[in-house]
């Protein structure tokens, strides 16, 4: 199913909440969320621009297969597909999966302030390293646009496209990382 979803780089989260909450948007959460990142050994997710996630979003554990579509240079995809799964043990998930022979290419946390507005997500996002950024996600691009319009975003500055690809955005290889968190940015000895 493809995912409904435009990014808007360096936002500023105060006006943004402020905005959100004067529009009536209901605070969902403000969590940490912990993910690993799986392949196989011969990186053929990787190869056709595609991963399997393993997040654990405080109140449920969700595995995710997400794969790039209209893949452009930089911040320019068409879109991405997402097939997602409740799980129920973040660990004993990421063992069944290594178990079958994937490895883990890495693991990461951000930090996430969820709110919703007539079924609309807006998702502020923070990551280790990089400017914080604002994903909102609907059912259809019109919604998502109005959406954007109404927090008084330019919608010509919308992208679509992967954590990695703002994280390139910026300079930062994530792959380079096994380890990413607020606390610690540990390189992969393998791809350094």
């Amino acid at each position: 199913m493809e995912e409904i979803e435009a990014k808007f780089l360096e936002i500023d989260i105060k006006k943004i909440i402020e905005k959100l909450e004067s529009l009536g948007a209901k605070k969902n959460f403000d969590i940490i969320y912990r993910r690993r990142v799986f392949d196989f050994p011969n990186d053929s997710l990787e190869s056709n621009h595609s991963w399997l996630r393993l997040r654990d979003e405080g109140d449920q554990i969700t595995l995710s297969y997400k794969k790039r579509f209209g893949v452009g240079e930089n911040l320019n995809d068409l879109g991405m597909n997402e097939t997602e799964i409740i799980v129920s043990d973040f660990n004993k998930t990421a063992d069944i999966l290594l178990s079958i022979g994937m490895i883990e290419k890495f693991y990461e946390e951000n930090k996430r302030l969820k709110y919703t507005l007539d079924e609309v997500e807006f998702c502020i996002d923070e990551w280790p390293l990089i400017p914080p950024y604002l994903e909102i996600e609907g059912r259809n691009w019109a919604e998502v646009e109005n959406m954007a319009i109404k927090l008084d975003l330019n919608w010509r500055e919308h992208i679509r496209c992967s954590t990695m690809q703002i994280y390139k955005h910026y300079g930062i290889n994530e792959k380079e990382y096994s380890v990413l968190t607020f606390e610690e940015q540990t390189k992969n000895t393998q791809n350094t």
